[in-house]
């Protein structure tokens, strides 16, 4: 893995979504180029790696009489990713402590891999929700497609509250192509209701993909100073002193990290845990390498 990351709040200084995105695209490929993982990527667009128990009579030669490293073109079915990127635009998400917010990190995030994507030749496609959906745009690789999903990023989210539950069952309402399903999301909202809602889209055929965000203050309760803290959603207030209220609250935060995650195993779902400060690069490299992985062993099982 590259170890050379640009700092988030650097990168957020960058007032243009589009060309924070592109940033990230470039040192994205820069690290995929220094790797052992290096042409993974490949596996977004017409070739893909070879592995044991393909057929031989497949592989191009012309590649790897340029390159050293063996691939082969993909069968029809495999050419086209569609992935619908599903972005929280509740009012949670307006919380930032660094200078920016996790609804800037989620739109940087979700405009990297839109731009990644699409360069590869693969189809992407935006869903904001809130208490409902939003707004939806269906996966496209066409001409300025890229910039629609990127204007509409840059909407600031409405003041509502979150319905998860609400919002992935009108989802797989539009979603009848199977495709992967990118969620982003802080997931500060009860999950026992999202559970049934991940097994339907698993069960319609779609690959689940979940990064959790949270912010640096939220994951380890920094805060000194005595005082009425709000809900963001709800407008609830609550009068806390944050040396009493520390310890329980991690033990709570920890507890409700492990439901996801268990949740996320039972359906299949791929789960990414992205604090805030974590740098950009090193999330997508991380999915990345989790899908090279993921298909390369689904290949083998099968050989």
């Amino acid at each position: 893995m590259p170890t050379t990351f640009l700092d988030p709040a650097a990168l957020m200084r960058i007032k243009s979504l589009e060309l924070r995105a592109k940033v990230v695209v470039e040192g994205l490929w820069k690290g995929m180029h220094r790797s052992p993982y290096h042409g993974f990527s490949v596996e977004f667009s017409e070739y893909r790696a070879y592995v044991q128990g393909d057929d031989p009579r497949y592989i191009d030669w012309k590649v790897l009489a340029r390159s050293d490293r063996t691939f082969i073109k993909k069968f029809e079915d495999e050419t086209n990713l569609r992935c619908q990127l599903v972005i929280d635009h509740s009012k949670s998400m307006g919380y930032g402590s660094q200078g920016y917010t996790k609804a800037d990190y989620a739109a940087t995030l979700a405009a990297t891999l839109a731009s990644f994507l699409m360069k590869q030749g693969d189809a992407a496609g935006l869903t904001t929700f809130a208490e409902g959906i939003e707004e939806h745009l269906p996966p496209r690789n066409r001409p300025g497609h890229l910039r629609r999903i990127n204007t509409e990023l840059e909407r600031p989210a409405k003041a509502t509250g979150t319905s998860l539950a609400v919002s992935i069952g009108q989802l797989a309402d539009l979603l009848r192509k199977r495709g992967m399903i990118c969620l982003i999301t802080d997931l500060l909202a009860p999950i026992e209701h999202l559970e049934k809602q991940l097994a339907l889209l698993g069960a319609m055929g779609h690959d689940l993909v979940l990064f959790h965000l949270m912010d640096r203050a939220e994951i380890d309760f920094t805060f000194e100073k005595s005082a009425h803290f709000r809900d963001a959603e709800s407008g609830a207030e609550r009068f806390i002193d944050p040396h009493l209220a520390r310890e329980t609250y991690l033990k709570r935060l920890a507890a409700h990290r492990e439901h996801i995650q268990q949740s996320c195993e039972r359906h299949n779902v791929e789960y990414h845990w992205c604090p805030t400060d974590k740098p950009l690069e090193e999330v997508l490299f991380t999915f990345l390498s989790a899908r090279q992985r993921k298909k390369t062993s689904k290949r083998l099982a099968t050989a």
